[in-house]
């Protein structure tokens, strides 16, 4: 429990279980239910999306708003879910923001595969509503926002509005701000001559503002008005201040890097658990590892592929570049002639798609291929694999490699962001210790993963020092309660600076 229970708004454009396009989603429902375990009172705030309309759901009004826009005052109503959290009656609650002509549409940000062309204008809405719900809170329910947490560029405009339109307004004072970056490669770019959009004053159209190159930037904007930036690890917390991974925001992060800090995302540790998982065919623990081996036969039959000893290595993924499947595509021949399987799930880009079906064509015995996602095979492969092969180019955190870490099914992964703040690479002092958990790839080359691989598929052989890895595997913290304690810190010490009164 944290000693300074605080009033936590989290705004966020998607969150499990009510929509989810990405990873997002999966941060933006864990981290409020741990952060109301520790005894915050946390409200989070999404669009009602379609989907959120579904049989089943039950939300309540909560009361009605009156938001500004460019075009005038809109009616808002706002509804209210509300979660049980742990014991002793804790709860969060999720509060919506209803504008039908924005939101009950097929997707959340585009339909079949097309950018809705008024994101700006559904997202600056958004972020208008969300100023008005701290009023509402304030002045009627006596409910001062301590915190306002906001989530990649869909949300940015709140700090923005919150730093200038609305700075002297008595009703949304003394909020502090902070700003989730999930992925600086998407931006919330928009072109220059749809500015006033937003509402905002065009002096703020500026390279010192919200100006980039002649057009919107939303997420330069957050981060140029937030109190504190985190993201998702910290060595992607480090890297974004590089050309390489900075997306041209590199100098913007820069300025603010006395205010950015990176804090590692975990992972629903119920849902995902091989205790209790019920995709897995066998279930079992890092004391008593029997049921993986059944779980490894039982995947070798549903993809057709010989119940044999081999290692097998398993992919779980968007096919695409960024995720480095085009190296895994290069050196799949020169795996399928080592005594290895192989299966991969995933959906992407047209052109891998169709290397990876050909590849499979031609090794049918020795590779298994589904494209498009299943949940309850995504556990499959993640309880009955050997190896989790994840070679990304850039993984701000990643979440496949922590899933694989819990299951005892050693990761493979390029040095980058998240993934080499997550496993341990072997050395002989990591082995030593009892703390190495997978492999490390150095360099975005197929020859440098072809080598790890052949690494990790000689030490598989070597059963005593695999062991090894599975057990540390198991054994690490991958908990969203490791991520939520620093966030906790965080918070706390923020309201502290910006009132030093509070105890």
């Amino acid at each position: 429990m944290t000693q300074h229970p605080l009033n936590l708004l989290m705004v966020s454009s998607e969150a499990v279980p009510y929509a989810k396009t990405g990873g997002l989603a999966d941060v933006a429902g864990a981290l409020p239910l741990e952060l109301a375990k520790l005894g915050h009172d946390v409200i989070l705030l999404l669009p009602r999306y379609r989907c959120l309309s579904e049989p089943g759901r039950s939300f309540r009004s909560v009361c009605r708003l009156q938001v500004a826009t460019p075009q005038g005052l809109v009616d808002t109503l706002i509804e209210e879910d509300v979660i049980p959290v742990g014991e002793g009656g804790r709860q969060a609650r999720v509060w919506t923001i209803r504008n039908e002509a924005f939101f009950d549409r097929p997707g959340l940000y585009q339909d079949r595969g097309i950018d809705y062309p008024d994101n700006l204008d559904r997202f600056s809405f958004f972020c208008r509503a969300t100023i008005e719900v701290i009023a509402h809170l304030r002045t009627a329910c006596r409910w001062n926002t301590h915190i306002l947490h906001l989530h990649d560029w869909q949300t940015a405009l709140c700090a923005v509005y919150l730093n200038t339109v609305d700075r002297d307004r008595l009703d949304v004072q003394g909020v502090r701000t902070v700003l989730t970056l999930h992925n600086v490669g998407y931006q919330g770019l928009f072109p220059g001559e749809q500015f006033e959009k937003t509402g905002l004053s065009p002096s703020l159209f500026t390279p010192a503002g919200l100006e980039y190159y002649g057009s919107v930037n939303l997420l330069k904007g957050g981060i140029v008005f937030a109190d504190y930036v985190t993201t998702v690890s910290p060595t992607y917390a480090r890297e974004i201040l590089t050309p390489e991974f900075g997306f041209g925001l590199e100098g913007v992060l820069r300025n603010r890097a006395d205010r950015l800090l990176g804090i590692l995302n975990g992972i629903d540790i119920d849902r995902w658990n091989p205790e209790t998982d019920p995709y897995l065919p066998a279930n079992y623990s890092a004391a008593d590892r029997s049921g993986k081996q059944k779980c490894k036969q039982a995947l070798q039959r549903e993809f057709q592929l010989p119940e044999t000893p081999v290692p097998l290595l398993s992919v779980i993924a968007r096919l695409t570049s960024q995720k480095g499947l085009d190296l895994v595509a290069t050196i799949i021949p020169q795996l399928m002639a080592m005594d290895l399987q192989l299966v991969i799930l995933g959906t992407g880009e047209p052109e891998l798609e169709a290397k990876f079906k050909a590849l499979h064509a031609r090794y049918p015995h020795r590779m298994g291929l589904r494209i498009g996602f299943n949940e309850g095979l995504a556990h499959r492969i993640e309880g009955g694999a050997d190896v989790f092969v994840m070679p990304s180019r850039y993984e701000p955190c990643g979440l496949s490699q922590l899933y694989s870490l819990r299951y005892g099914t050693v990761p493979v992964v390029r040095k980058t962001g998240g993934l080499a703040d997550t496993v341990v690479p072997l050395t002989a002092q990591a082995r030593q210790a009892g703390r190495a958990t997978g492999f490390h790839v150095e360099e975005d080359k197929a020859g440098a993963l072809l080598a790890v691989l052949r690494r990790a598929v000689a030490v598989y052989q070597d059963r005593s020092t695999w062991d090894q890895l599975v057990e540390a595997g198991m054994n690490t913290d991958v908990s969203w309660a490791r991520s939520a304690n620093a966030y906790d810190q965080l918070f706390v010490s923020l309201v502290k600076e910006g009132q030093p009164h509070v105890s």
